[in-house]
């Protein structure tokens, strides 16, 4: 789900302390428009790394990526003004990304993880880059980042350090600009780098994780509207209440279960309409009786999915890390900014909200079929001359269909780049991405669903509906009206959608 529209800063603030920020803080962040600022602490801990850097710079040591070049150049040495050079040319080499820009949100996410990495105290970046971030961040200034390119990490995190430079553009108060123009305005001067701050501004794991975050907020908001609209469409089709039994469910005790359970019996409780068709049927179809099963199963996967997050937010991520301290210290060459355990969680996440709008699509499907639904054709009170909502589900079915595609995961994929120095990627900023297209396609999914388990509610009012499901009706009946003969439906599910996303 992407929200195009720039953040507006507000007055709330996100301090990073000796903890980690969250993916929750992320948000706040990147989407809400907090301001972001460090405490003295992880000031001293930048410091202490960098002035690790500066006394190999100045001792001429060898050190990787610090006195040497990158990837498969790991072995030349490097001195004196070419230490410099090598940051500003790892940058404009490395932002050859391509594609429509990133929405403002999206960058804003991967700039706030990239400060929380080098807020760890082991890059050895300048307090400077750090600071610039931070200005970008707080000042609102947006650099336009091409959305694709990237195996892993790299290209993203470079177009942001190209914009510090001066390069490219940016977006700010709604308008896009020159990046060294913007700098000017804002009274930022163009970055002058160091050793090492070219890398660690283009190495890590932000972008995939930034997304992520992203994605773990469109996905909890999405879960509960799906339990929602789901009890709706059980209950418009009549459906058998033993199968949400609390009894019989905490038999299989998978706790997500137990949640959707819960949420179905609220949503409808003291429901007339429910308990009319009670014994109507031995049971349900599947995509009615197994809502707890399905639904239960995402969550589950999404509280995964949100401890991997949290853990990689937790780790620093820079290759090399810069540990100890200026007069004992080591420089670590390893594979920490590897995104194995972040494009794993996309890609799990991806794959069972699949299932969640893959089961909506099922149910939608037996809203529309008077074969199995009790209910007028295509939910509409005269069909042949009216279509009704015949064609709505053709869409949710080229969504569904979709996203069978892009279940496939990314992670399994693999390439060999930087002249075998570099054969085993990720490919977490993809899965970050399909992972976002899948939430998006979801919703819409979804959003059709709730249209029509709201139409059929039409032909259902003269009994009282479920606490949860009569809210959820009215909600969407303050945007759009009842269905009584074909017209226009493009925005009614347009209006759906925003209901979903909270902006209508």
């Amino acid at each position: 789900m992407t929200h195009a529209s720039p953040p507006t800063l507000t007055a709330a603030t996100v301090v990073r302390g000796s903890t980690s920020l969250s993916w929750q803080d992320i948000v706040s962040v990147a989407r809400d428009g907090a301001l972001l600022e460090l405490t003295e602490e992880i000031w001293q801990r930048i410091d202490n790394a960098r002035a690790i850097v500066q006394g190999i710079v100045i001792r001429g040591e060898r050190a990787y990526g610090i006195s040497t070049g990158l990837g498969a150049l790991c072995d030349v040495l490097l001195e004196g003004p070419q230490l410099a050079e090598l940051s500003r040319n790892t940058l404009l080499s490395h932002a050859c990304g391509i594609g429509e820009p990133l929405s403002d949100e999206q960058t804003r996410a991967i700039l706030c993880v990239a400060v929380n990495n080098y807020a760890h105290g082991y890059s050895g970046i300048s307090r400077e880059v750090v600071e610039a971030l931070l200005a970008l961040l707080n000042l609102g200034i947006t650099p336009l980042v091409p959305r694709d390119g990237s195996v892993g990490y790299l290209t993203h995190m470079a177009h942001v350090g190209v914009a510090l430079l001066g390069y490219g553009e940016v977006r700010w108060g709604g308008r896009i600009l020159n990046a060294s123009d913007a700098l000017q305005t804002a009274n930022l001067p163009p970055l002058v780098l160091g050793a090492k701050d070219g890398l660690s501004l283009v190495n890590g794991t932000p972008c995939m994780t930034g997304l992520s975050c992203l994605a773990l907020a469109d996905a909890h908001n999405l879960v509960e509207w799906a339990d929602r609209i789901g009890a709706m469409s059980f209950e418009a089709l009549g459906g058998q209440l033993d199968a949400f039994d609390e009894q019989v469910l905490a038999l299989k005790p998978h706790p997500g279960m137990q949640q959707v359970g819960a949420n179905l019996r609220a949503h409808l409780a003291n429901s007339e309409v429910v308990a009319s068709f009670q014994g109507l049927r031995t049971q349900d179809a599947l995509s009615i009786r197994s809502i707890p099963q399905v639904h239960g199963a995402c969550r589950d996967q999404l509280r995964h999915a949100a401890q991997q997050i949290d853990l990689e937010l937790a780790g620093a991520t820079d290759n090399p890390l810069v540990l100890g301290t200026p007069d004992n210290y080591r420089v670590v060459s390893q594979a920490n900014p590897h995104g194995e355990s972040v494009a794993m969680a996309a890609d799990l996440l991806a794959i069972a909200l699949v299932e969640l709008g893959g089961i909506a699509e099922r149910r939608l499907d037996r809203l529309v079929n008077p074969l199995v639904s009790g209910l007028p054709p295509f939910l509409v009170p005269h069909p042949g001359v009216n279509s009704g909502m015949m064609i709505a589900q053709y869409v949710a079915a080229s969504y569904a269909g979709e996203n069978r595609q892009l279940a496939q995961p990314a992670v399994v994929d693999n390439f060999v780049t930087s002249a075998l120095q570099e054969d085993h990627l990720s490919m977490g900023t993809g899965a970050a991405l399909k992972l976002l297209r899948v939430i998006e396609n979801c919703t819409r999914i979804l959003a059709i669903e709730y249209l029509l388990a709201a139409q059929a509610f039409e032909f259902l009012k003269t009994r009282r509906f479920g606490e949860g499901t009569a809210a959820a009706w009215q909600r969407l009946r303050a945007v759009v009206p009842p269905y009584e003969q074909d017209r226009w439906l493009a925005p009614d599910i347009a209006s759906a959608v925003e209901v979903l996303h909270g902006t209508a």
